[in-house]
């Protein structure tokens, strides 16, 4: 999973560099496609730090926002695709965002996927799932990271989640009172950078692998694909 994401990130032309945070880096010289990546300077490998988050953070003080943005994934997005980069990336560009973040509609995702399980952050209007895209933009975008470390280790528990935005902003979010504009504002007035939510219309986008059931799935979604 882990070289079909590298590949594809390094065939996007608005993508130049990689940046591969695992816990035992040694591992990844066992794959000789990586190892040539990195003598080519197209990819580095970085031991990983005690969570995502600050594995994060360090990575983009690695990368130095001040020369670009920095797209963070996962290694088990294993249907990343062009098609997904570009719809992300052409919405941020729209956006004064100093991050922004990729999610899928439940809808979407129940009617492609009707047994596939999500968690969902719900709101007003609609609830959504995750997609494992974010595009820090901007060096502010630097304190979105800095809260993610804070609130990192309830991400299966919406509410407690929400708890660390305030009381105020936990009862609008417990009614569903807030849609996902104005959910995106009021985070960002917390956490202190402008963070804006990129819905995609692409159910895969949010297909990563936890479970052997995703796995099953994303080997058949691969299989149709070769099919057609």
């Amino acid at each position: 999973m882990l070289l079909r994401v590298v590949r594809r990130i390094l065939a996007h032309p608005a993508l130049e560099h990689v940046l591969i945070n695992i816990d035992a880096p040694e591992l990844l010289e066992e794959i000789p496609e990586l190892v040539a990546l990195r003598k080519q300077g197209r990819i580095e490998f970085v031991r990983s730090t005690e969570s995502p988050s600050r594995s994060v953070i360090e990575s983009l003080e690695r990368a130095n926002l001040d020369a670009g943005p920095v797209l963070v994934t996962t290694a088990d997005h294993a249907l990343l695709d062009d098609e997904m980069l570009d719809a992300f990336f052409t919405a941020s560009a729209t956006s004064d965002a100093d991050v922004t973040l990729a999610l899928v509609p439940r809808t979407l995702l129940r009617a492609r996927f009707p047994e596939s399980r999500r968690t969902y952050l719900r709101f007003r209007n609609e609830s959504y799932s995750g997609a494992n895209l974010f595009l820090f933009r901007r060096p502010a975008a630097l304190r979105a990271a800095l809260f993610w470390r804070r609130v990192e280790r309830q991400r299966k528990r919406p509410w407690r989640i929400a708890r660390a935005f305030g009381l105020t902003n936990l009862i609008l979010f417990s009614l569903r009172q807030l849609d996902l504009n104005a959910a995106m504002a009021r985070a960002s007035r917390v956490i202190g950078a402008k963070v804006v939510a990129v819905p995609l219309a692409i159910a895969e986008a949010a297909v990563d692998v936890d479970k052997l059931e995703d796995l099953e799935l994303v080997r058949h979604i691969l299989c149709e694909r070769r099919n057609r």
